[in-house]
């Protein structure tokens, strides 16, 4: 997915009001850092510009100087759960080596990115304004990235009308409701991180097991 399409050229800004509060080595990426954080906690609805530029201690005007509206923002950090992800599943749809093992390299490449970003930015995948045409190039995105799931998986089963196809990809995003369950202290003494190795597992079993082992 282009990283700029649709975008404002970054330029240098005003002066910061204060010094950087953010852990981050441009003022673009303290932006996104501090609009995932807001859009994570209080929804796309409930966050401002000006919520997101007060968080990174700059002028709402400076804001605009990197990204044209808060609808930027959200596309630019949706891009950013599915671009490695899918550049890695189309290396792997055309490497060598059994299918099973690519399948789960995916898996594991794509479970351990949701689950190690600073915010849980999957989470976002559940905004309703994600349904806008607005993100239509992220929903393509993902769509692609499934699709290279369900190849994968085809391979792996020998039968494209096998239903078990279609739940690989579902089984690496369930890490996405994982780690809202750990951030709310429901999943008791494990950690979305530790469960990476067994949805990796799970996958393994679900496609290489018999067919009857599922009716």
């Amino acid at each position: 997915m282009p990283a700029t399409a649709g975008r404002a050229t970054p330029g240098r800004g005003r002066p910061r009001l204060e010094q950087p509060k953010r852990d981050a080595t441009t003022a673009r990426e303290e932006i996104l850092d501090a609009a995932a954080e807001l859009f994570v906690r209080h929804g796309y609805s409930g966050t401002s510009t000006r919520m997101i530029a007060d968080a990174v201690g700059v002028r709402q005007s400076s804001l605009y100087h990197h990204f044209k509206n808060k609808d930027d923002l959200l596309a630019a950090l949706l891009e950013t759960t599915v671009v490695g992800p899918l550049g890695h599943a189309r290396a792997l749809l055309h490497a060598d080596g059994p299918a099973l093992d690519r399948l789960l390299d995916l898996a594991e490449f794509d479970a351990r990115q949701l689950v190690e970003a600073r915010w849980n930015l999957g989470s976002l995948y559940l905004l309703p304004e994600v349904a806008d045409e607005r993100y239509a190039e992220f929903r393509l995105a993902r769509r692609a990235l499934a699709d290279v799931y369900e190849q994968l998986s085809v391979a792996v089963l020998g039968d494209a009308a096998d239903d078990r196809r279609l739940l690989p990809f579902r089984m690496v995003e369930s890490i996405i409701m994982l780690r809202s369950d750990e951030e709310r202290g429901e999943l008791a003494d494990h950690s979305a991180g530790d469960l990476v190795p067994t949805i990796v597992a799970a996958i393994a079993s679900l496609v290489s097991s018999p067919p009857h082992a599922h009716d």
